[in-house]
């Protein structure tokens, strides 16, 4: 089956929000219902097993749609008794107010505005980047970029989940979103998302066009997703020694919106005079 280059989602366009919300709601079922959830927390559970009990764990979600991945996560930390922060990143405004409405009881998620192209972090900051059926959104060179992106990220390694592309697959999603589906984005996108979606070699080719060589692609055919799995050791090329605490990413994160709301009160205080100055001026003017 060739790679449906050219076809466009409806999730890739505007939509109205209820669409958008049920479509939210199905691919989190589908997520829970064919195991992908799962996969992506066993590869991040495996790769923090080692980090002290006592240190908070650091994920950033790249393209978290409705943010059941966090949720989930979030669950997995609080049952293993483990603090956790989780960044979810997307860059559509509509999805993440969908997903502000499922993080009720989550504080330990901070949903950020984001382009997986170009992630608002600094390198190292996280433990761990994931991102799950965002790779086959992206053409090949973009696709790359955001590999590495994660890669910049993480400081731990990055696990990439999306389909991958058979007839098979086609197949057997066809017919569960027409079964089970509740909306028509989902009945549409979901079969789309399989022709879109890479096979195993395009994404070891897509990693090593990202400078990842040393990526592992699994494939989990019950599942119908691949994982690609970077585990970064000191010897992992693209490191950073620049290493922040997760307060510093939080920081940073919240820098552009601080700077965006004082930028006018700075501007509006560079054009009035201070009182030091006017006296000044006044005290000039007023010599014989």
């Amino acid at each position: 089956m060739e790679r449906a280059h050219d076809a466009v989602e409806m999730l890739d366009r505007p939509a109205p929000f209820a669409d958008l919300s049920q479509n939210l709601d199905d691919i989190a079922r589908f997520n829970a219902f064919f195991g992908g959830a799962r996969l992506t927390m066993r590869h991040v559970k495996r790769l923090v097993a080692d980090l002290p009990r006592d240190r908070r764990v650091t994920v950033l979600d790249v393209g978290t749609g409705g943010g059941d991945i966090p949720r989930a996560l979030v669950r997995w930390a609080r049952r293993a008794g483990r603090s956790i922060r989780i960044f979810a990143l997307d860059r559509d405004g509509e999805t993440l107010r969908a997903a502000a409405l499922r993080m009720a009881g989550y504080p330990e998620v901070t949903l950020v505005r984001g382009d997986a192209l170009a992630l608002p972090v600094r390198p190292c900051s996280v433990d761990v980047a994931i991102s799950a059926l965002v790779l086959h959104h992206l053409p090949p060179a973009e696709a790359a970029v955001s590999l590495a992106e994660m890669d910049r990220a993480a400081r731990r390694g990055l696990v990439a989940n999306d389909l991958f592309r058979s007839r098979l697959a086609h197949a057997v999603v066809w017919l569960t979103t027409r079964l089970l589906a509740r909306n028509r984005m989902s009945r549409h996108d979901g079969p789309m998302s399989v022709r879109r979606a890479y096979t195993l070699g395009e994404v070891e080719s897509l990693a090593r066009r990202a400078d990842l060589a040393d990526v592992r692609v699994h494939r989990h055919a019950w599942a119908l997703r691949l994982c690609a799995v970077r585990t970064t050791t000191q010897h992992s090329p693209r490191r950073s020694s620049t290493q922040p605490s997760p307060q510093g990413f939080a920081l940073q994160l919240e820098l552009p919106r601080l700077r965006d709301q004082l930028s006018p009160r700075l501007a509006s205080a560079r054009r009035r005079p201070s009182p030091r100055t006017a006296g000044s001026v006044s005290a000039r003017t007023s010599r014989p």
